[in-house]
């Protein structure tokens, strides 16, 4: 949290398809409860997370593929839809795009941000 509230972010824009995870207070309902007390709202963008196949080509590491099949994915409708949603969200708040992968090198979050023109700025806990 400090990292969010000394970049000023105002909303952390969860881009994983699935919004669970084993770290605690990672899980969609811990961490949006957390960032509601911090003053930072929250907003799961399901259609912007890397589809199953996406996920297993990373962990097999091939950040390659994984870019191909997300790019393939964001050409769809619901994905458009989502990227419109957040654009228009990031012209009138400080965002934080977050997910699973801690390498930006092998994240989909950036091609996210890359395909709305969001400059990017990788934030680290501590």
């Amino acid at each position: 949290m400090a990292a969010l509230k000394a970049n000023g972010v105002q909303r952390l824009v969860d881009v994983r398809a699935l919004a669970n995870s084993r770290k605690p207070g990672f899980a969609k309902g811990a961490l949006s409860a957390a960032l509601e007390e911090a003053g930072i709202g929250y907003l799961h963008l399901r259609a912007l997370g890397t589809p199953a196949e996406g996920r297993q080509a990373v962990r097999s590491g091939h950040p390659e593929v994984m870019r191909r099949i997300f790019a393939a994915h964001l050409a769809g409708t619901e994905a458009q839809a989502a990227l419109a949603n957040l654009s228009d969200l990031a012209r009138r708040e400080r965002v934080c795009l977050l997910c699973l992968e801690d390498d930006p090198r092998h994240c989909h979050r950036t091609l996210v941000a890359e395909a709305v023109g969001l400059p990017t700025t990788h934030l680290h806990p501590g």
